[in-house]
C-alpha cells in the first residue's frame, strides 16, 4: 500500500466569492434607451461634445441612453486624424493590427465602432480601439465611427476593462504607470487625488512598481516577483507626484534584488544547471514569506529581506531534484 502524499504546505490563495447576480431584470428595457419622457433630452455636456464634433468635421449619428446605467451616448463619425489613442496604453502589435486591416479590407466593412473620450488637446482618445483606428490609418480611410462617451475619467477606467487584445504584465504595469504619470500632471484636481484613490482604475498596487521596474529593464522578468508583490504591495495615500516618487525607490530596490538573484541563477548554471525554471526556484527559496501566514511584513522590509538572502545563497547547497520539485512556468521575461 502506498504511502500518503504529504499534505501541501504552500498558502492558499483566498478564494474570492463570485457576485451575486440580481433574480429579476435590471437596466433600462429597450423601449427606453432613445430617451424622451422622464429620462428627457441628452445633458448639456453631450451637446457640446456633439458641437466639437460638426466643428472638426464630424457627424453626430445617433445618441441613446446605454442600458446598464443609462448614461446618455452618441455614435458619432470623425476624421481619423482627429483621434488617437490614449498615452497611458501600449503600443499596437503590428501583426495584430494587419490582421484587422486584412480582415476590414477582405469584408470591405467597418463594423464595431471604437470608443471615444474627449481629450484635454480638443482632440478625441480612444481607450479601447487602437489597434482599430491603426488599421483604419493603414488602410488610408478618412473616416472612423466611434461611440462618445462624456466623461473623460472613463478613458482612465476602461484600462481595466480592455478586452481587444489581452495584455500581458508588462504592457499591463507600463500602461498602469503611464496612466499615473498624465492624472499626476492634469490639472482641475487629478494632481491632488492620491494613489489610494484611484484602485479601479490602476488595479493592483503591484503594477505601478512593476512598471517603473520594466521601463528601466525591458527583459525583466517580472512574472517572477509578482506574487510576493501582490501580497506586501498596497496602494499609497500620498498624492500621485509623492506617490510615484515612493514607488520609483521600490523599483530601484527590487532591481537590486533581481541583480542579486541573476547571479544566483549564474552560479547554478556554473555548477551545470540548466532549466528555464532556475530564477523561479531562485526566488521562491530567498522568499521570506512563502510559508507566511496572515498578514506579510510590509514591502521594503520582504524585499530587503529577500535582497540579502539572494546575496548569501549557496549553489552549491542545491540538488538537481531540488530545481526539478519545484515545477512551475517557466521565468521568462514577458515579449
Amino acid at each position: 500500500m502506498g504511502s500518503k502524499k504529504p499534505a501541501s504546505t504552500s498558502p492558499k490563495k483566498p478564494r474570492r466569492s463570485p457576485r451575486k447576480r440580481p433574480e429579476a431584470p435590471i437596466g433600462l428595457g429597450a423601449g427606453e434607451l432613445a430617451g424622451g419622457g422622464p429620462a428627457g433630452a441628452p445633458p448639456a455636456a453631450l451637446d457640446e461634445l456633439a458641437g466639437r464634433v460638426r466643428d472638426q468635421g464630424g457627424s453626430v449619428l445617433a445618441s441613446y441612453r446605454e442600458p446598464i446605467g443609462g448614461h446618455w451616448v452618441s455614435i458619432v463619425s470623425l476624421p481619423v486624424e482627429r483621434v488617437e489613442p490614449t498615452p497611458f496604453q501600449r503600443d499596437a502589435s503590428p501583426a495584430h493590427l494587419e490582421k484587422i486591416a486584412r480582415v476590414m479590407e477582405k469584408i470591405g466593412r467597418f463594423l464595431d465602432p471604437i470608443i471615444l473620450s474627449p481629450a484635454p488637446d480638443g482632440r478625441w482618445w480612444t481607450p479601447n480601439g487602437n489597434h482599430r483606428l491603426q488599421a483604419l490609418k493603414k488602410m488610408n480611410i478618412r473616416a472612423v465611427v466611434g461611440l462618445v462617451v462624456p466623461e473623460p475619467a472613463i478613458s482612465h477606467q476602461i484600462l481595466a476593462l480592455n478586452t481587444e487584445k489581452g495584455y500581458n504584465l508588462r504592457e499591463k504595469a507600463l500602461g498602469v504607470l503611464k496612466l499615473l504619470r498624465v492624472l499626476s500632471a492634469r490639472g482641475s484636481g487629478w494632481a491632488d487625488r492620491t494613489e489610494e484613490s484611484l484602485a479601479f482604475e490602476l488595479e493592483e498596487p503591484a503594477f505601478v512598481t512593476l512598471g517603473l521596474a520594466y521601463e528601466a529593464r525591458p527583459r525583466l522578468s517580472g512574472g517572477v516577483y509578482q506574487p510576493v508583490l501582490r501580497r506586501v504591495e498596497a496602494f499609497l495615500p500620498e498624492k500621485l507626484a509623492a506617490a510615484l516618487e515612493r514607488r520609483a525607490k521600490r523599483a530601484e530596490t527590487l532591481l537590486a534584488l533581481d541583480d542579486a538573484i541573476t547571479a544566483a541563477v549564474n552560479q547554478l548554471k556554473e555548477r551545470g544547471m540548466q532549466s528555464p525554471y532556475l530564477k523561479a526556484f531562485v526566488a521562491a527559496r530567498v522568499n521570506p514569506i512563502r510559508f507566511h501566514k496572515g498578514e506579510p511584513p510590509p514591502f521594503e522590509e520582504t524585499i530587503e529581506r529577500m535582497l540579502r538572502a539572494a546575496q548569501r545563497f549557496d549553489a552549491g547547497k542545491v540538488k538537481e531534484s531540488d530545481i526539478a520539485r519545484s515545477g512551475g512556468p517557466p521565468a521568462a521575461a514577458e515579449e
